[in-house]
């Protein structure tokens, strides 16, 4: 199940990289991006980072990894929030 849920994750990414020009179209342009990324292309750019993070995201869940991902990236705030519970 994990498999089939990561590789329809991982389409949707790979579509918003090859059609960001069309996703540019549709959705207009993002002013954080052309705030930031406007001299590297703005929010063409932007939209193709956000379809890799897509990507990678269904990498992890057609891995089964995204638990571990999740623990270790949100690992130091959960332990913060133990110890202020804690005491």
């Amino acid at each position: 199940m994990y498999i089939l849920i990561g590789l329809i994750i991982l389409a949707v990414g790979a579509l918003i990289v090859i059609k960001a020009e069309a996703m540019l179209s549709a959705f207009g342009r993002i002013a954080f991006f052309e705030r930031y990324l406007g001299t590297e292309g703005g929010s063409r750019l932007g939209y193709k980072l956000v379809g890799l993070l897509i990507i990678f995201i269904g990498m992890l869940v057609m891995t089964n990894m995204i638990g571990g991902f999740l623990e270790w990236v949100l690992g130091p705030l959960l332990r913060l929030s133990r110890m202020n519970i804690k005491n």
